[in-house]
């Protein structure tokens, strides 16, 4: 119930029996719990550590705080993380783009690969080279195979090109890990792939919105374009340690805060899907209804319809008003009206 709050299930059951049976003392809660007095420790220490237990003068034990106090304040420190940890995304991968380009750049272009056996860069010109040289990493991954996959609903020539690659790969024994947008959910030769790769046995996961296109292979090589932006027919191999790290924890952080593709995107207590937080972070940055729409995978009208509905609930009648609006409420932070 409250794993994703970052609870484990041996606090969670601890923390509820403690609730509905206040007056216990911890020997009766451990018989009831089927667990010894070590596990239980364990469990109240974790509970303390995030202040859902606390010790009042005059009563023996610690006490189980009041859900509405104790929950409602540990998902206010969830959300401030998920913030913080949003904007530290942000800003590395714009650092991460600058740097992609400022070295790709400084390298000649005469082919459409241009790396040499020895170098941590390799530069593909043209959307042939970049899939013959995703098609032989496909290939070559050995165990891991991690992606991000903007842009929402993804054309089917690019689903029938993984097709075979991603088969191949599950068929291997390869972990395949991919995040596609929410809005994938509303395109159904998309979706239905994406239902097909969990069926073999893929890991699917979906959100709001993605830094970039990457693929990150074997935790040891990754393909992301040389712009950002989607259309474009340039890309970088990189193979440096220090980049492969980056992009491995930039995966692992989004992956974390993504929705399981069979699992209800569920509403957070502000009543706010992932993607109408999103949206409200991307007005009070001042972005147009078009690049609101690039930035999420969606129509222009969906973004517009998105927005409009959210100034309503606001009462707001201009971007400015409604960013200010959402701060006063806690819906954003005033990082994101910067």
């Amino acid at each position: 119930m409250f794993q994703g709050l970052g609870l484990s299930s041996l606090a969670e059951s601890v923390y509820l029996a403690m609730l509905q049976h206040p007056d216990e003392g911890l020997d009766v809660l451990s018989r009831r719990l089927h667990v010894d007095h070590d596990q239980l420790r364990v469990a109240l220490d974790e509970l303390t550590g995030i202040s859902l237990l606390q010790v009042f003068p005059g009563r023996p034990g610690p006490k189980a705080v009041r859900p509405e106090v104790g929950l409602s304040a540990l998902v206010a420190r969830q959300q401030a993380e998920m913030a913080r940890r949003h904007q530290q995304i942000e800003e590395g991968t714009a650092a991460l783009s600058l740097l992609l380009a400022e070295r790709a750049e400084s390298r000649p272009a005469d082919s459409a690969s241009d790396a040499d056996a020895n170098s941590e860069i390799e530069r593909l010109s043209g959307i042939d080279a970049i899939r013959d040289r995703l098609s032989r990493l496909a290939r070559s991954c050995e165990w891991e195979a991690c992606s991000f996959m903007p842009g929402g609903a993804q054309s089917e020539e690019n689903l029938n090109a993984s097709r075979v690659l991603d088969a191949e790969a599950i068929e291997r024994g390869v972990r395949v890990r991919t995040v596609y947008q929410d809005s994938v959910r509303n395109h159904k030769p998309t979706l239905e792939y994406a239902q097909w790769l969990g069926g073999l046995g893929s890991e699917v996961r979906t959100t709001a919105s993605l830094p970039l296109r990457m693929l990150v292979v074997d935790r040891r090589v990754a393909v992301v374009p040389l712009e950002p932006a989607e259309g474009g027919t340039a890309a970088i191999v990189i193979s440096s340690v220090g980049v492969i790290t980056a992009l491995t924890a930039l995966f692992n952080s989004v992956w974390r805060s993504a929705t399981a593709l069979g699992a209800c995107r569920r509403r957070d207590d502000d009543g706010l899907s992932s993607q109408e937080r999103q949206v409200l972070r991307l007005l009070a940055a001042g972005l147009t209804d078009e690049a609101i729409a690039r930035q999420l995978g969606v129509s222009v009208r969906t973004a517009r319809r998105v927005a409009a509905d959210l100034h309503t609930r606001l009462g707001a009648r201009s971007r400015f008003q409604a960013g200010a609006q959402a701060v006063s409420r806690a819906w954003i932070t005033p990082d994101d009206l910067e």
